[in-house]
């Protein structure tokens, strides 16, 4: 059973990984295919706004436990393994981790379409019928 020390550890790589895949998205030896999605994946996880909220019970974490790991695993492997770990060294030696703020703030803009759109349609449906 994993136990309180192994999910901080598996925390820490996460952060590494996701730390190392903002660096080597500027790398020319990253395909960019996988320049794209490397910086897709970085700005989700460093973005300070979640697409889902915690606050929402179950789903709220899925995103953090599930969808983006395997995202970081996808982008692992299409980038060269040397590559990977000297971005993974740089990653460890950096004292502070960066912050995408540009992420968070489409993040809100979807929230505020979505937002837009439930509201058009409940008008639509309850006032105009």
């Amino acid at each position: 059973m994993a136990t309180l020390e192994n999910w901080k550890q598996w925390a820490r790589t996460v952060k590494r990984d996701v730390h190392a895949l903002y660096l080597a998205r500027r790398d020319p030896r990253v395909p960019w295919y996988a320049k794209l999605l490397a910086m897709a994946v970085a700005a989700y996880a460093l973005s300070p706004i979640d697409l889902i909220p915690d606050f929402i019970p179950v789903i709220g974490y899925l995103d953090e436990l599930i969808i983006l790991p395997l995202g970081i695993l996808l982008v692992i492997r299409l980038i060269p393994a040397d590559v990977m770990a000297e971005h993974r060294a740089l990653a460890d030696a950096a004292q502070d981790r960066p912050v995408s703020r540009g992420a968070a703030a489409a993040i809100v803009a979807i929230w505020i379409a979505a937002i837009a759109l439930v509201a058009w349609l409940a008008y639509k449906y309850f006032w105009l019928t």
